[in-house]
């Protein structure tokens, strides 16, 4: 069994996997980490959801509350803690130094460490999911699995921003790009639905939720990404502003008397869909407006997916050429008009939508292209908890095999693809 993890500031999700068929045995999350009023949501496979809040103040406290949950005689689906042979966990920065998934050591949480500069919000608490998960499954291999690591092959002109060398070199200033797992999740299975090979595909990726961002790969690697330093970068997000003038924020801030903190928590917070339409950071309740003519309802909708037709335009350019595009995430699954309106105009790249079949899919593979477009046309789920189950397998399985072959008790058969 393989418990992936995944730690928030105040919550932690998890997904309890049998990787002899990969099937999920248990999916769930604990929230409102740090209260007297956390709340556990527990759903274990052919068994009823649970269901429990109870003061939960550190991550560690949330982990033992669901390995109790998974061990439980009513509401568990193992006997016992023993029967997690290792743990993957989601680690969103690694900067230049993690390029794949590895086995978690102290030089390891030491990078993580080191990158907590470049994302406070997610490295300090993903440090503290591992070693919580240390300190209660002793023994059991943890692994880590980077969101910046798939981007980690693009070219130098991608990455390097056009400011002055000296601060790349020094402060490490450069695109990092971001949802590295999900786009490398939704690209191999878009080579997979094509029956041809990864390494010979020029594919994009448009992992489109309250975060947002397009992934360009080519013959298997990513070579540009649309988030850069940070994840504000690139399109227009629920709260994000996206690519925007960097001379716009020295102009507000001495307009509106802000601090950096607050033009930060502008850009972040208070931009995007929610700062156009002035209704939500809700694409549902955005396009439900919309449909009902909402003026800015319609402007937040055509910049949002006037970005994203950017975005594939320039990424087509990039690979010279596109053999297959996939919409995943909360919007990309769900909202027929975005992935409709991104679309639109796009027949010259050889683009061509399937109406029909387009509003009709929702969170559901399909293919959604017409039979005589040259590109292929995707609605894919994401499934990053199992692409890091896969992963911590085989990290743990080339570990093993350079000491000398794995011990029984940690011994995996994956399932033939």
């Amino acid at each position: 069994m393989i418990l992936v993890l995944n730690c928030g500031s105040s919550s932690v999700k998890y997904q309890l996997f049998n990787m002899s068929d990969e099937s999920v045995l248990a999916i769930g999350k604990v929230e409102r980490i740090g209260t007297s009023t956390a709340i556990l949501t527990h759903v274990p496979r052919d068994k009823e959801k649970v269901k429990i809040t109870r003061e939960v103040l550190e991550h560690s406290a949330a982990i033992r509350m669901i390995l109790e949950i998974l061990t439980h005689p009513q509401h568990g689906v193992i006997k016992g803690a023993s029967d997690i042979r290792a743990v993957g966990h989601r680690v969103v920065h690694g900067g230049e130094k993690i390029s794949e998934s590895v086995l978690i050591t102290s030089e390891i949480k030491e990078v993580i460490r080191e990158y907590i500069d470049l994302a406070p919000l997610h490295n300090p608490h993903n440090l503290a999911g591992i070693n919580a998960a240390e300190s209660l499954l002793p023994g059991v291999p943890q692994v880590a699995v980077f969101d910046t690591a798939f981007h980690q092959t693009m070219p130098a002109y991608a990455f390097i921003y056009g400011l002055p060398y000296v601060f790349y070199k020094k402060y490490g200033i450069r695109r990092y790009g971001f949802h590295g797992t999900s786009h490398r999740f939704v690209t191999r299975r878009m080579a997979e639905l094509m029956g041809k090979p990864y390494d010979e595909l020029k594919l994009i990726s448009c992992h489109l939720g309250n975060g947002a961002s397009m992934t360009a790969v080519k013959n298997g690697s990513s070579i540009d990404t649309s988030m850069g330093f940070t994840p504000l970068e690139g399109l227009v997000m629920g709260t994000r502003c996206g690519d925007i003038d960097p001379a716009i924020i020295p102009y507000i801030v001495n307009k509106e008397e802000l601090t950096v903190a607050e033009v930060n928590s502008m850009m972040n917070k208070h931009s995007g869909l929610m700062g156009i339409s002035g209704i939500s950071n809700d694409m549902q309740e955005i396009d439900a407006e919309y449909r009902e003519n909402n003026k800015r309802a319609k402007l937040a909708m055509e910049i949002f997916t006037y970005r994203v037709k950017k975005y594939i335009g320039a990424y087509v350019a990039a690979m010279g050429g596109l053999d297959a595009l996939a919409f995943t995430a909360g919007i990309g699954e769900n909202e027929a008009t975005v992935r409709q309106m991104s679309c639109q105009g796009l027949e010259c790249l050889g683009i061509k939508l399937n109406l029909s079949k387009n509003e009709k899919v929702r969170a559901v593979e399909t293919e959604i292209s017409t039979s005589d477009s040259q590109v292929k046309v995707f609605v894919i789920p994401t499934n990053e908890e199992l692409l890091i189950a896969r992963d911590t397998v085989e990290v743990i399985k080339a570990q093993s095999a350079e000491l000398g072959g794995m011990p029984e008790e940690v011994t995996f058969s994956m399932p033939s693809s």
